[in-house]
């Protein structure tokens, strides 16, 4: 448990987006991969899960272009589109996760390394985004993505909350060392595809069903 009497009590639960709330990290994964390796750049869905997972489209941009020695002005478009159309034919929400945001008494909010359109879609196609309107947070509106801590600091301030008083729900090791960066408590879902080792660590519960998450942030 994180349950700490000098710590200030919940008052709001952070979600990651992709793969906390929608079950899109699966499809992505194989999207990126088979991409990634038509470009000329070998990687296995294991090698995108450990590099690019929790990371910004920019950054996994980037590692591309060095990994190649060449600009790849073509990569945006053809990403977005094959991961639209992924998306509109298999995505769904997370196992038990709207349930658990029901369930939940404090207020939440979503910050995700995605992009607001992606997030539009994606929270849209899964029916969670009237769940959270007005209250979703992208890495484009911050200098640095995860692992650094300015996402998760930029929701809290716009949800005028003490980082102390914040929980995030995370998947992804970058996004998890975000979280402990930003002074906040963490629970680490490993219900997807990271292994929960990787999400271990200090001020961190992992957990592996939505279901107990209400619990969870009662206890944090």
């Amino acid at each position: 448990m994180l349950t700490d009497p000098s710590r200030p009590a919940v008052e709001l639960v952070i979600f990651d987006c992709d793969g906390v709330l929608v079950d899109s990290e699966r499809l992505a994964v194989r999207v990126e991969s088979r991409l990634i390796t038509e470009l000329g750049w070998p990687l296995s869905e294991q090698d995108v899960l450990e590099r690019f997972v929790g990371r910004s489209d920019a950054f996994m941009r980037g590692e591309i272009e060095a990994a190649l020695g060449r600009t790849v002005p073509e990569w945006d478009d053809l990403y977005r589109d094959h991961l639209r159309a992924a998306f509109h034919d298999e995505l769904t929400a997370v196992d038990g996760v709207a349930g658990a945001i029901d369930a939940l008494t404090v207020a939440t909010c979503v910050a995700s390394s995605g992009t607001h359109d992606k997030m539009a879609l994606t929270l849209g196609l899964t029916g969670l985004h009237d769940r959270f309107a007005g209250r979703i947070f992208s890495t484009t509106e911050v200098a640095n993505g995860k692992p650094a801590p300015d996402l998760f600091l930029h929701a809290a301030g716009q949800m005028s909350t003490e980082p102390a008083a914040c929980v995030v729900v995370e998947d992804s090791r970058s996004g998890v060392e975000a979280a402990r960066a930003a002074g906040m408590r963490v629970l680490g879902y490993a219900g997807g595809l990271t292994p929960a080792d990787w999400l271990e660590g200090p001020d961190t519960v992992v957990f592996f069903d939505m279901a107990d998450l209400p619990r969870l942030v009662e206890g944090a």
